[in-house]
């Protein structure tokens, strides 16, 4: 495991998905079996290191990547680094033989990140990218009530994300100063678009085209150690996007915007059977039937509490960490050949509409989005 000294590594995937499956006694797997995970972590600090060790109760850390992928015990390279570095290690470990699992972008750019599907598939290597949305409880939800025909034709979908991250300079940043630095790999489009791709690609439609408007709304934010740094990275996007069978998808993603909404991330669903609003974990539904018929009048109070009227979706089934999952289907996939259909080259295709957004931007135009 590399990289996983950083945030989302330590508590989503050390802490919370590896960790807990080595706790639980291992990932079931057929009638009498079960995969236990041995995990080696890997990093360039080594106090940072010791530090997790402590913590996961992991004793096998090591600074020398080469050492731990010249190792046969090892059979799984995860990989939680910066994108910058990411591309380079995974080349290293399909060619050491090592089955590859890892974060996305899954590189900078979309040649770079076709290049690392075509070199695990010539290497015999299974892979992996990480798509831990698709498992949240709020996003499953939707998902079942598309099967159930709840929406009926599909009009539009609208996401709204993001939260205000502070600058730094009287209250300290709660994100990390490289998302902020365009040449450190940062900036709100390469980091949500692969996001908005698998998400709109495995729920509602394939992506056929992008317009996109990034911008800096923040020039100047304070780093780690205090000091104040330029912002050469977009913190917002605005995106529109075209779904084949004709929907509509907006999502808005914002490190600057106040949230006064049920969630850092909602998704509203409209169709012409019934709408649903889905955060992380809750989803709430309002069928045709129970939709209110108002009238514009802004002479007067508005009458109509439009709160009401929509039902939440129960829980139906036991949702756990959605990262735990992914790694879980993952092993399986390793040891026992489970289908696990969110290999690198679904990884390129966030790459690609991330690099399509940026086109978008520059050109101020919509960009088609081809098929890789």
């Amino acid at each position: 495991m590399n990289g996983v000294t950083g945030r989302m590594g330590t508590h989503q995937h050390l802490m919370r998905s590896v960790v807990e499956i080595i706790k639980q006694g291992g990932v079931t797997f057929r009638k009498d079996e079960v995969i236990m995970p041995v995990p080696v972590l890997v990093g360039r600090n080594p106090s940072k290191l010791d530090k997790l060790r402590l913590m996961s109760g992991v004793e096998s850390v090591t600074t020398n990547l080469d050492k731990v992928l010249a190792d046969p015990v090892y059979s799984v390279y995860f990989d939680a680094q910066v994108t910058g570095r990411r591309a380079e290690a995974i080349k290293k470990a399909a060619e050491a033989g090592k089955h590859i699992y890892c974060e996305k972008p899954t590189a900078t750019n979309t040649e770079t990140a076709m290049e690392l599907f075509h070199i695990c598939e010539k290497a015999g290597v299974k892979h992996g990218v990480v798509q831990d949305k698709l498992w949240l409880p709020g996003l499953r939800k939707l998902k079942r009530l598309i099967e159930q025909d709840f929406f009926g034709k599909i009009l539009s979908v609208q996401g709204s994300f993001g939260y205000w991250v502070f600058e730094g300079h009287t209250i300290s940043s709660q994100r990390p100063s490289w998302n902020y630095r365009k040449e450190d790999g940062g900036g709100m489009i390469v980091d949500m678009l692969p996001h908005w791709r698998y998400v709109l690609d495995n729920i509602f439609g394939k992506v056929k085209a992008v317009s996109c408007l990034g911008t800096t709304h923040i020039p100047e934010r304070v780093d780690e150690n205090g000091r104040p740094f330029q912002c050469t990275a977009d913190d917002a996007a605005y995106a529109t996007f075209e779904l084949e069978g004709g929907i509509v998808a907006i999502f808005n993603s914002s490190w600057a915007t106040r949230v006064r909404r049920d969630d850092l991330l909602t998704i509203q669903v409209d169709g012409t059977k019934g709408s649903a609003v889905a955060g992380l974990r809750e989803c709430y539904i309002q069928h045709s039937g129970n939709t209110p018929k108002p009238v514009w009048n802004p002479e007067m109070e508005q009458p109509i509490n439009f709160f009401e009227g929509w039902a939440r979706v129960p829980d139906q089934e036991n949702y756990g960490n959605a990262f735990k999952i992914q790694w879980e289907l993952f092993l399986r996939h390793v040891v026992g050949n489970e289908p696990f259909p969110w290999g690198l080259k679904e990884g390129a295709k966030g790459v690609q509409l991330a690099e399509k957004g940026i086109e978008s931007w520059e050109k101020r135009k919509w960009v088609e989005v081809p098929e890789l």
